[in-house]
């Protein structure tokens, strides 16, 4: 049925769709309906503690019985930079002033933490289908503690130097992410978003240089991309963007009226919200200061300033300080539930690839 078989076999799912993990903005409801519906389902484990991911986990392992997928970032924090931060700072004091904030206001931040000694130590525990990773890969130890516990390994590359490098330090499976995804990119050998490679001429290079099964993401949101990325060699898609729409979605209401208007020059890669290249839709801020900008801190505390400004700015039914994470094809979304979105995402590549090969 399916032209290629090798994820499948090695995860053990039904369809070769991989709904992605979006920290913040999905959960076990989606990871469980994506998994029912076939596909891996998946939960973001990257803003969140140790006890909450267990207990995510549990909600997952007592709804679902199929292979699922837990994610986790790869990041090293970075050292303090009290000037940088406080030069960050200042240049957003007009934006505070606007606003009626006081120019040491503070709010709630995502808290953005790289998989740890805990996060392992669960996960040995717990023992989920699938382990994937962003930003490259963690330590040889904590990687070596769950390929030993009988975790199949993932992780993203947005070129094919990545690609070999994962391949080359263990992982069974890549995501091939190309320039269209949403969300934060992968890149972890360089930080060059000038020479980023699209998900139509990065797929099959990656094939091409790596024996491990090969997932296309990026800018596929329908089954006209799933069938492109098997042509492309490809043996699955992840798809982000296209979650985002249904109903066990977690983004704010203003988020998903962004996305509904989205159209396919709406968007950029922007280090503004967390220090990171990610894409998301245009708002006042990537317009005024960026949407790349030198002067925003390091990963993962550029975001930590802003936070006063979101919060008010959303109070007020703006989203002029908010991240409204989107890849380029946004436009294709359709507003269903996540096992409805499966199934259709599944029924419809099916049936272009038949027609393909007839």
């Amino acid at each position: 049925m399916w032209p290629n078989r090798r994820l499948l076999d090695l995860i053990g799912m039904e369809v070769p769709i991989i709904q992605a993990p979006m920290a913040g903005s999905t959960g076990s409801a989606m990871a469980v309906a994506a998994c029912e519906a076939g596909a891996l389902g998946s939960l973001p484990c990257a803003t969140i503690d140790p006890d909450k991911a267990r207990a995510e986990i549990g909600v997952i392992r007592q709804q679902t019985g199929k292979p699922f997928n837990v994610n986790f970032f790869c990041h090293t924090p970075p050292d303090p930079d009290l000037a940088k931060d406080a030069a960050w700072k200042a240049g957003l004091a007009p934006y505070f002033a606007e606003l009626g904030l006081d120019a040491n206001a503070s709010a709630p931040a995502v808290n953005r933490a790289p998989f740890d000694d805990a996060m392992c130590d669960l996960m040995v525990e717990m023992k989920p289908n699938v382990i994937s990773f962003h930003f490259g890969l963690p330590e040889a130890a904590l990687l070596n503690r769950v390929k030993a516990a009988g975790c199949v390994v993932l992780s993203s590359a947005t070129t094919v130097a990545e690609a070999r490098w994962l391949e080359a330090n263990g992982c069974d499976a890549i995501i091939a992410q190309g320039s269209e995804a949403g969300g934060h990119r992968g890149m972890f050998l360089s930080d060059d978003i000038a020479t980023q490679v699209g998900t139509m001429a990065l797929v099959p290079q990656v094939v091409d240089a790596v024996n491990v099964p090969v997932i296309a993401a990026g800018g596929i949101a329908d089954g006209r991309g799933i069938a492109a990325a098997f042509a492309l060699g490809a043996a699955g898609a992840q798809i982000g963007t296209a979650y985002l729409f249904t109903p066990e979605s977690l983004v704010s209401d203003l988020h998903r009226a962004a996305l509904i208007e989205a159209r396919d020059d709406h968007t950029a890669l922007t280090n503004l919200f967390s220090g990171r290249p990610a894409r998301g839709i245009m708002n006042r801020l990537m317009r005024e200061a960026g949407p790349m900008s030198d002067a925003a801190p390091a990963f993962p505390t550029a975001g930590g300033a802003l936070a006063p400004l979101k919060a008010k700015a959303e109070a007020q039914g703006s989203t002029d300080f908010t991240s409204l994470w989107s890849g380029q094809a946004a436009s294709l979304g359709v507003e269903v539930g996540a096992g409805d979105l499966t199934r259709l995402l599944a029924e419809d590549a099916l049936r272009r690839l038949k027609s393909l090969a007839s």
